[in-house]
């Protein structure tokens, strides 16, 4: 049986691949790949996804070696700093909630 990690893990590649196989490269994400990841899968936490200039600062943020496209690397990456900024936001608002203050 496999651990709450070891499926978030699967359903996170599940996910990229889902999406870097709908054109071009199968290991990789083109930037409408990453568009149409971004708008069904991030929408609530990335406000840009509807933005081509919002959608561009992220590829090229992301894109370390400057193909024009992302690998899974540097996907998780995206992946990682959205966790990270989540974990913050709740870890704020949980002592804000303890210390009864208003947000």
């Amino acid at each position: 049986m496999s651990s709450r990690l070891q499926k978030s893990m699967e359903g996170l590649i599940s996910v990229f691949h889902s999406y870097s196989s709908k054109e071009g490269a199968v290991n990789t994400l083109s930037k409408m790949e990453l568009k149409a990841l971004l708008q069904q899968e991030l929408s609530q936490l990335i406000t840009c996804c509807n933005d081509p200039a919002g959608i561009d600062r992220i590829m090229t943020d992301l894109d370390e070696n400057g193909d024009q496209e992302l690998d899974f690397q540097e996907f998780v990456v995206l992946v990682a700093a959205l966790t990270v900024a989540c974990n913050d936001f709740f870890e704020d608002t949980c002592k804000k909630g303890y210390q009864g203050t208003e947000p």
